[in-house]
């Protein structure tokens, strides 16, 4: 099926009754499945760069009538190659699934990544995987690509494989982009990647981090009771507990909140939020905590419901203050700040995010 639902390929194929597909089984493909256009990645982020292969795949696959596929890993490779040192992911499975759906994909097969499968030779991988299993006509993939044992396999070892095995390799150009901060100041020219997106979470420049993944980052967690200080002081909470997403600098930020079970349509779906990342110095706080208020609202009860943050941009460095009151001169100036930055409503980056 496209992306809007109409079918393509053989008409009757048991594979089209859905809309898109998420396999984590090879098994779980059926054999009727394909011809398809196929690309490999981890995509963390999804961020422009990926969208960029992404949506030339699936545009390839519409031209020749054949289903785009994204083959992807969970866990990521670095953790369990290297689960001392691997990196924060940007977003969590459901999340990074459901951005690239928003690509036009027909399937993503994600393939649960062990000792084991990692070391297949090269050509088992693409034989298994892109060949037998997915029956790929075309695979999408960008210089860098690396896979296989030892990360053995790269685009010279793909070009002979698809010469091989009857199959079109496409190569993508690396996608770069400069980005202006809020600072006036000027990000260089460089490849849009999971990296620059981190090392921008990690200095709290959510907006230039927007930039390079397209769309405001998301931090998901289920609501967990606190200490109730919000409320007392007059700022009720959502706080957030087992937080999903890369957690960036602390600070306040300006945002908004999804209730992600909320019926669609529904009033208070979609809020403004103030939200603060840190560990409440003030009180001599030890823990670090992501925690959203909904400015002008006392009245909402989010216990136990699971929410996704767009962080905006960020307002300010965490602070410790002398005094309560002094707090609450500052969280109501938060407050207002929230609320001039989220005027114009949702960030939407629309065609510039994806130059």
């Amino acid at each position: 099926m496209t992306a809007d639902g109409r079918a393509h390929g053989a008409p009757g194929a048991a594979w089209q009754a859905r809309r898109v597909h998420r396999w984590t089984d090879l098994a779980q493909v059926p054999e009727d499945f394909g011809p398809s256009v196929v690309t490999i990645g981890n995509f963390d982020g999804v961020h422009r760069g990926h969208r960029a292969v992404l949506r030339r795949m699936v545009a390839d696959a519409r031209a020749t009538g054949g289903a785009a596929v994204a083959v992807t890993f969970d866990p990521h490779p670095a953790q369990v190659h290297r689960p001392d040192a691997a990196p924060d992911l940007i977003t969590g499975l459901a999340d990074r699934l459901d951005l690239m759906e928003q690509t036009g994909l027909d399937a993503v097969l994600v393939v649960t990544y062990t000792l084991e499968f990692a070391s297949a030779t090269p050509e088992d991988f693409v034989r298994t995987y892109l060949v037998d299993g997915l029956h790929a006509r075309t695979v999408v993939i960008g210089q860098d690509v690396r896979f296989g044992r030892g990360n053995a396999g790269d685009l010279r070892t793909m070009l002979d494989l698809g010469a091989r095995y009857g199959f079109v390799v496409e190569v993508i150009e690396d996608v770069h982009g400069r980005l202006e901060s809020t600072a006036g100041d000027r990000y260089p020219n460089r490849r849009w990647s999971s990296t620059w997106v981190r090392e921008l979470l990690t200095d709290g420049d959510v907006a230039a981090a927007a930039e390079v993944l397209g769309r405001p980052h998301l931090l998901r967690g289920v609501v967990v009771h606190g200490d109730a200080r919000g409320r007392t002081l007059g700022f009720p909470t959502a706080n957030l507990g087992d937080v999903v997403g890369f957690v960036p600098a602390d600070g306040v930020y300006a945002g908004w909140m999804r209730r992600v079970g909320h019926p669609e349509g529904a009033p208070d779906g979609y809020l403004p939020v103030a939200i603060s990342i840190g560990t409440n110095p003030t009180f001599d706080g030890w823990d670090r905590r992501v925690e959203a208020h909904v400015p002008g609202r006392t009245d909402l009860e989010l216990y136990g419901e699971e929410v996704a943050l767009e962080l905006v941009d960020r307002l300010r460095p965490t602070l410790r203050f002398d005094s309560v009151d002094a707090l609450v001169a500052q969280m109501h100036e938060d407050v207002a700040r929230t609320r001039e930055v989220l005027a114009a409503g949702p960030l939407v980056l629309g065609g510039s995010a994806e130059r």
